[in-house]
């Protein structure tokens, strides 16, 4: 009797989905993940277009990202990514990519790729917290909350136990676990995150997994201050744009610390930053997000009444 093969772990499955289809010059196709999504995640497809851009540079490294999301993401489909050779210097190369479905534009990036060079160097210091020894996986960490909710809760948090089951990619540990429930928190947050695996020694993979993981919490950290109830369909939120830079060579495979701040909220527009440290405190790549915040109109309601 023959038996299915084993299916892959969470980050095979992400490297695969990294693993871009060329269908013609400059031109490939990215398959989307077997989950019951409503739109396709942000950090996938920023992943994939920067995978596309990559395959058309040689000997450089990128070193810059900015991304807009235009519409959301079919998930049923793949996504066509097409790549504009906008130029190649003699230390700069730089790419332009439209992630395509049903014949419309989703996703645009853009991404400078630079020859190595060094002159001067300075960085931020890395935030004095504990290290992810210390902490609790979040999946645990979820899986307490939930279960010491309410029992009148239970039934709404049926498909929550779902969601912080499944398996994922990226391994994180919170310094202090984000109140998904409406709490008020200080708009900032520290997590360290690593691929859940060994990953191959491909410099733009690594890259590309952290951009993933990149825009994971970043709409999180802009809704701590706030009675936003991020798990419910309370709300509607959605990641607008995302520039990222890289600074310094880094494994994706192993313990970086991600620190993130939200200086702005307002317009339903919240703005992130964020910076990621290796563990000997060494900065290796900023991201600045804006992402949108609407409360549905029943809930806006029921928050002008309380």
């Amino acid at each position: 009797m023959s038996t299915a093969p084993p299916a892959p772990s969470a980050l095979a499955a992400l490297v695969e989905l990294l693993d871009l289809e060329r269908i013609e010059l400059n031109l490939f196709r990215g398959k989307q993940p077997d989950e019951k999504r409503q739109r396709v995640f942000g950090g996938l497809v920023a992943g994939q277009a920067l995978i596309a851009a990559g395959r058309t540079v040689e000997a450089r490294a990128v070193h810059s990202l900015h991304a807009y999301f235009l519409r959301p993401g079919d998930p049923t489909i793949p996504i066509v990514y097409q790549v504009e050779r906008t130029r190649d210097g003699r230390s700069f190369s730089t790419r332009r990519v439209t992630a395509i479905q049903h014949g419309r534009a989703i996703f645009t990036l853009s991404a400078s790729f630079h020859i190595e060079e060094s002159t001067f160097d300075h960085q931020r210091a890395m935030p004095d917290v504990p290290g992810p020894e210390a902490l609790v996986d979040w999946q645990d960490a979820m899986r307490q909350v939930l279960a010491e909710r309410a029992p009148q809760h239970a039934r709404e948090d049926r498909h929550l136990v779902a969601w912080v089951d499944r398996e994922r990619p990226i391994e994180s540990r919170h310094v202090e676990l984000m109140d998904y429930f409406g709490g008020r928190q200080e708009p900032q947050a520290s997590i360290w995150i690593r691929a859940r695996g060994t990953l191959p020694d491909d410099p733009l993979l690594h890259r590309c997994v952290v951009a993933y993981a990149s825009d994971m919490t970043l709409l999180d950290t802009a809704a701590r201050p706030h009675p936003i109830q991020l798990l419910s369909d309370e709300s509607e939120n959605a990641s607008l744009d995302h520039a990222m830079w890289f600074h310094r060579p880094f494994r994706a495979d192993e313990w970086l610390l991600y620190a993130q701040e939200s200086p702005n909220l307002s317009g339903a527009r919240g703005l992130t930053t964020g910076h990621f440290y290796r563990r000997d405190g060494t900065l290796v790549a900023s991201v600045v997000q804006e992402g949108l915040f609407r409360i549905r109109p029943r809930a806006a309601q029921m928050l002008g009444s309380a």
